[in-house]
């Protein structure tokens, strides 16, 4: 999974004109025009990041680090309606025969950009701006550590996080008021999601400054400081998070805790908030970048659990296991010699061995790599309990790493029958390659280097997980098992994403839908489908993104015959950066025809 700040019948109109996409760009029939598109796309770019300032910290640009509009207000929001009908008109004036195949290519990318940010206006998403997983409190509270990507590194640096802090303050309490009227309205989180939520907040109202997390900057003062900037700085600080945040998150816990939670639906479902099956039906598209409906897409995963169990009871036999399948599950989750550790530094030596292992064979899939450095850490403690394993890009000048976060809430508990399957997901060459490319791409315009589409960008990571063989992963049965059951989970999300939000499962069906078909523990199984709950749609983009690149790679080998070189085909997938999936297939299907 990748954590960002934050269709292909429904997109085949504006994807006609859109060819196979070269690496450097074909000069225009007009260069005057030319530039003025580029300009147009750069413009796109800058006012986004205006907008969302703390995506450009996340992205390595510096230049709004102490601000934080505030994307619950009327202000905003209305500024993000007429930035997007802007440049969806101004895109409109460029005629296609007039560009070049690049350039068409960001033109349908952003008119699908601008139409589905736009449709999501349509939908009171503003009702549920906090939740366990997904919601900027968390984000707030990564870059309040001072370990991502907001810097601590000058005294101006301080200053920016204290300013940053005032919007989020304001936030904060329109987060309050927003829940409110979504009570008065009908769309409130289900009371288990509520529940989750709780501990976070709570944690965050401990009077002990040296405990809190947003005083932790002060503790790890850069080498340079003098000590009366130090002492400046740490009463600031300690004025900041004593009279501001620690009353913000207490008023905040108590609403939640008490009104909140007595509102709270008792349904699992999307469906039961006023227009949630439309709703739903936006995520689909949003996720996917597909026109799929919700019961063809239960239908696709009823039909690759089969499969895949298929597969599982053949290394089940391997290994001499006499049980059932489901049997076999427990008896994975349980087996002693797969939780050989008793430190979580061992969790993170354990995945930086894996690296190490794949290393000479990565050469024969892949001849680009990124240059942005790399790195495994575990997950912050204060939502290590709540969080999955997730990758944190790195910025756009490669000076932060990308960063594989894995949670390790216990590690004498931790399994790791499916580690290989995951580091080949989150790090290499999932994520870090896909993400690192992309954004070291000296071709792409700059709003295509940040852009993320969960169809690509996790179709591409589950399908990096199906090369462990090819790459001398997998040797042992029981990390080709975690493998089938890392695609099996993926498999099942289509099947319980689609039931909870469309067919009113509950969360207790799916929870045991998940338990009859794949290895995870119970309490995985339950925070994934708490996952799932909070943003309907989201787990859906792993399965159709990867059976689509799978699609692809084999109609490109069955037609190129000797011709292919996977080095290129992986390649043609990585160059053009995130796109919808419409766009990647259009792409594919071009190179095909140009190969000699």
């Amino acid at each position: 999974m990748i954590k960002k700040m934050i269709t292909i019948a429904c997109l085949a109109i504006a994807f006609t004109a859109c060819k196979n996409e070269k690496t450097t760009e074909q000069p225009t029939t007009d260069g005057d025009l030319s530039i003025r598109f580029n300009e147009m796309l750069n413009n796109y770019y800058e006012e986004g990041l205006k907008l969302n300032p703390v995506q450009a910290t996340f992205a390595g640009d510096n230049r709004f680090n102490d601000q934080f509009p505030n994307p619950l207000s009327d202000e905003i929001i209305n500024k993000t309606k007429a930035y997007y009908t802007k440049y969806k008109e101004e895109l409109a004036t460029f005629d296609d025969t007039m560009l070049s195949d690049s350039e068409k290519m960001s033109k349908a990318i952003l008119k699908w950009e601008c139409d589905i940010n736009l449709e999501k206006f349509n939908f009171r998403t503003d009702y549920f701006p906090i939740d366990q997983m997904w919601s900027i409190n968390l984000i707030a509270g990564q870059l309040a550590s001072g370990a991502s990507a907001q810097p601590f590194k000058t005294v101006e640096d301080y200053k920016n996080w204290l300013k940053r802090l005032e919007g989020y303050l304001k936030w904060m309490a329109s987060a309050q008021e927003k829940m409110k009227e979504g009570i008065r309205q009908g769309y409130v989180l289900p009371k288990s999601l509520i529940a989750k939520v709780l501990p976070q907040l709570k944690a965050l109202t401990v009077e002990d400054l040296d405990a809190h997390l947003f005083y932790t900057p002060v503790k790890n003062f850069p080498e340079g400081f003098s000590e009366e900037e130090k002492k400046q700085v740490t009463k600031s600080y300690s004025t900041m998070v004593s009279d501001k945040i620690i009353p913000a998150y207490k008023s905040l816990h108590q609403f939640m805790s008490t009104a909140y939670l007595d509102a709270g639906r008792e349904s699992s479902g999307i469906a039961d908030i006023p227009n949630g099956s439309d709703f739903y039906n936006y995520q689909i598209k949003l996720y996917t970048t597909t026109n799929m409906t919700a019961d063809e897409i239960h239908k696709l995963g009823l039909s690759e659990v089969a499969r895949i169990s298929s597969e599982m009871e053949k290394v089940k036999e391997q290994v001499g296991y006499q049980g059932d399948l489901k049997s076999f599950f427990e008896y994975v989750r349980n087996k002693k010699e797969l939780m050989p550790f008793k430190e979580p530094q061992q969790v993170i030596d354990n995945f930086n061995a894996i690296h190490d292992r794949m290393k000479p064979q990565i050469e024969k899939l892949f001849d680009v790599k990124p240059k942005t450095p790399f790195e495994v850490r575990r997950t912050e403690a204060f939502r290590e309990k709540s969080a999955s394993a997730e990758y944190n890009p790195g910025s756009l000048d490669g000076t932060r790493p990308g960063i594989f976060y894995t949670p390790i809430p216990d590690a004498t508990k931790y399994n790791i029958y499916s580690d290989e399957s995951l580091f080949l997901h989150e790090a290499i060459p999932g994520h870090h390659y896909q993400i690192s490319l992309t954004q070291e791409s000296e071709v792409l315009p700059k709003f295509r280097k940040t852009l993320w589409y969960s169809g690509y960008g996790e179709g591409w990571a589950l399908y990096s997980e199906s090369l462990g063989k090819e790459l001398g992963l997998y040797t042992d049965p029981y990390q080709y098992f975690g493998m089938l059951g890392a695609e099996m989970h993926r498999a099942i999300r289509l099947v319980v994403d689609t039931g909870l939000h469309s067919k009113g499962w509950t969360r207790e069906q799916a929870i045991q839908y998940s338990l009859d078909n794949e290895a995870e523990s119970e309490a995985g199984i339950t925070s994934e489908i708490e996952r799932y709950m909070a943003n309907p749609g989201q787990a859906l983009s792993y399965k159709i993104g990867q059976l689509k690149i799978i699609e692809l790679r084999a109609k490109a080998k069955k037609e190129l015959g000797d011709k292919f070189d996977i080095r290129k085909f992986h390649n043609q997938v990585l160059e053009t950066g995130c796109v919808p999936l419409a766009l990647l297939e259009d792409k594919i299907n071009n190179w095909i025809t140009t190969v000699e």
